[in-house]
């Protein structure tokens, strides 16, 4: 049976010099891509109580540093704790394999030959100048980046990153976020009478 991720990333109002606590630096917008639907959708700070059922419901929330900052941001919104998703974050496994932290920017552009369309600052600023289209449109593109990068390691078992001799090579096992291992990993445990 096929799983339902959803791809998130969002970006703040303020940055880690203004606060350095994340529930602290505020949503300015969020973007997803729904594995259920297969389309990319926007959630503005007001409309983040939408956002949250559809995280409820994923498989898995997938994200580049998802864990550490996307999630800790959220925290500020959602009345439960987002400590309880079902989360898979790409940094995390690239960190654990290399023992080192890379971009997003410069695994995707290894892997996929593509960039970012920016930078989180750059996002800020958007923000701050009312450049909500410009926002939007940054913010999903790197949640399609990102959809697109864990899309080529589930097909292929790898990603790469660039290094002084080249490319390096990262194996990665991402199947089971995106398949059924076999296992009845999410059967009901009643039955209807």
């Amino acid at each position: 049976m096929k799983k339902f991720p959803i791809v998130l990333d969002l970006e703040t109002k303020y940055t880690f010099r203004e606060f350095d606590d994340p529930q602290k630096l505020e949503v300015s917008v969020a973007a997803i891509y729904d594995y259920q639907d297969h389309q990319g959708k926007i959630y503005f700070e007001k409309d983040l109580n939408k956002l949250f059922p559809l995280l409820e419901s994923a498989s898995y929330i997938i994200g580049y540093n998802v864990r550490s900052f996307d999630l800790a941001v959220l925290q500020h919104y959602y009345p439960g704790k987002v400590d309880h998703f079902s989360c898979f974050d790409i940094l995390d496994d690239i960190k654990e394999k290399l023992g080192r932290r890379l971009s997003l920017n410069d695994v995707i552009s290894a892997t996929l030959g593509k960039k970012k369309s920016g930078h989180g600052l750059m996002a800020i600023d958007y923000y701050k100048e009312g450049k909500f289209e410009k926002l939007k449109k940054y913010c999903l593109d790197d949640v399609i980046l990102t959809k697109e990068l864990f899309d080529y390691g589930v097909k292929t078992g790898e990603i790469f990153y660039f290094t002084s001799k080249g490319k390096g090579t990262i194996k990665v096992s991402w199947k089971k976020y995106i398949e059924e291992d076999g296992e009845n990993g999410n059967m009901p445990l009643t039955l209807p009478f």
